[in-house]
C-alpha cells in the first residue's frame, strides 16, 4: 500500500486531492464540543498544504443535532483558510473546484446526504473522482464502511494512504505480536457484535477484562441476577467465554434502583429492582494491580453507562492506564467515550497510541485489514 508521502514534492504540486476525512465530532448549539478528530487531520492538510496541492475534502457526519459540517469548517478555519460547498456536481461546485489555487483547501457537505453514498453506488464514486487527480484516504475510523467514498473512489483514480491511516496501521498491527503480560480491556454494549473480538483475544492476551454492559452477559451465565441491567438476547458461545479463566470481570459494580438510588455492591449481590451503570471501587483497585505489570494494554470502550453521566470509573481507569504507561507499558486505546474521558482529563499525551477508530478499531483487530485498506492495496 503507498501513502501520500511516498510521493515526491513535484508530484504534489498542482495536483487536486481528493481527500476522504472523518471530521464526525459531536456538536452542541453549533459548536464542535470534542475536537479530536479534527485536530488529528491537521497534520495531513498541512502536509499536502506545504506541498502546494489543492485539497478538496470530502467527509460525512451524523449528529444528533443537525448533519452539516458547517461547525467542522468554522473549526478547520482556525488551523489553515477553507472554502465551504454545499452542493456537488453543480455549477457552484465546478466553478469552486475550477478556481482553487495551490495550497487551497475546499471543504464539501456532508457525504450521507445523498443515499448513494452509503449504497455504494459505482456512479457516485466515479462523479466524485472527476473532482480530482488523485485520491487519499486517512478516514481510518469509517474504513470499516462499504462506503462509496471509501471503496468506491480507488477504482477510478490513483490512491494512497494518508499520515493517520498510515499511523494507525502501524501502531495497530502491533498488537498482534504483542510483549507479555498483555491485557485487553473491552467495555461498552453489544456482546453479539464483540463477541469475535473477546474469542480472538482469549488467545492472543493474557487476560481479558470485560466491563461495561458486556459484563452483564458473563454476571447472567453464572447465574447472577442482573436485574434491569441492559443484556444481550443471548448466545451459546457466552458460556465458554464465563468459565474460561482469562476472563476477568468487575468484581463490585455500580447498580441504580427505580427511585433513583445509586449505591456499589458486590456483582452478585444485584437485586431484581436494581440496574448495572458501571463498575464499583474495588474493581478499580483490582484493575491498577492487574495492570501494574502489563507490557501491552488494550483498551476500547467505557466501563459504565457513560450517556447518562456514569463517567467516573472510565476516568479512572484512564489515569491508571496512564500511569503504566509511565511505568513502560505500551498503550492503545479507542473508542468515542474512551477518548471523551481522556480528553476530559486532558491526558492524551500520556498514552502510546489513541486511534481515531470505535468500530474501525475493533474491526482491525478482529480482521486484521479492513474493506477501505483492501481498496487501496488493489
Amino acid at each position: 500500500m503507498k501513502y501520500i508521502d511516498d510521493l515526491e514534492a513535484e508530484d504534489l504540486k498542482g495536483t487536486r486531492v481528493l481527500l476522504r476525512l472523518d471530521l464526525n465530532a459531536p456538536v452542541i448549539n453549533g459548536e464542535v464540543t470534542d475536537a479530536y478528530r479534527l485536530e488529528r487531520v491537521v497534520e495531513t492538510v498541512d502536509y499536502l498544504r506545504s506541498k502546494e496541492a489543492k485539497v478538496i475534502i470530502i467527509s460525512h457526519c451524523e449528529g444528533k443535532e443537525s448533519k452539516t459540517l458547517v461547525p467542522m469548517w468554522h473549526y478547520l478555519n482556525g488551523y489553515f483558510p477553507v472554502q465551504f460547498c454545499t452542493t456537488f456536481f453543480t455549477p457552484e461546485s465546478i466553478d469552486k473546484l475550477l478556481n482553487l489555487e495551490e495550497k487551497g483547501v475546499l471543504l464539501f457537505e456532508n457525504l450521507r446526504l445523498n443515499p448513494k453514498e452509503e449504497e455504494n453506488d459505482l456512479e457516485f464514486s466515479k462523479k466524485l473522482s472527476a473532482m480530482a487527480d488523485i485520491y487519499v484516504n486517512d478516514a481510518f475510523s469509517v474504513s470499516h464502511r462499504n462506503h462509496a467514498s471509501i471503496v468506491g473512489i480507488p477504482k477510478f483514480l490513483p490512491h494512497f494512504g494518508g499520515l493517520i491511516m498510515r499511523q494507525e496501521i502501524e501502531h495497530l498491527s502491533r498488537v498482534f505480536k504483542p510483549e507479555h503480560p498483555f491485557v485487553f480491556i473491552i467495555g461498552g454494549a453489544k456482546f453479539e457484535t464483540k463477541l469475535p473480538l473477546i474469542k480472538k483475544y482469549l488467545e492472543k492476551a493474557d487476560k481479558v477484562f470485560v466491563g461495561g454492559a458486556l459484563a452483564n452477559d458473563i454476571y447472567k451465565e453464572k447465574g447472577f441476577e442482573v436485574g434491569t441491567s441492559l443484556v444481550s438476547k443471548g448466545n451459546s458461545e457466552i458460556a465458554d467465554i464465563a468459565k474460561n479463566p482469562k476472563i476477568i470481570v468487575c468484581s463490585d459494580v455500580t447498580v441504580k434502583n427505580k427511585t433513583g438510588t445509586v449505591e456499589f455492591k458486590a456483582a452478585d449481590k444485584v437485586l431484581e429492582n436494581e440496574c448495572i451503570v458501571d463498575a464499583g471501587p474495588e474493581t478499580l483497585v483490582e484493575l491498577k494491580s492487574l495492570l501494574q505489570d502489563a507490557k501491552t494494554i488494550v483498551w476500547n470502550g467505557p466501563l459504565g453507562n457513560y450517556e447518562i453521566g456514569f463517567q467516573d470509573k472510565t476516568e479512572s481507569l484512564a489515569e491508571i492506564i496512564a500511569e503504566a504507561t509511565k511505568n513502560g507499558a505500551e498503550s492503545i486505546v479507542g473508542g468515542g467515550d474512551t477518548i471523551a474521558s481522556i480528553n476530559k482529563l486532558g491526558i492524551n499525551h500520556k498514552f502510546s497510541f489513541i486511534s481515531t477508530g470505535g468500530g474501525a478499531m475493533l474491526d482491525f483487530l478482529v480482521n486484521e485489514t479492513l474493506p477501505g485498506i483492501e481498496a487501496l492495496k488493489s
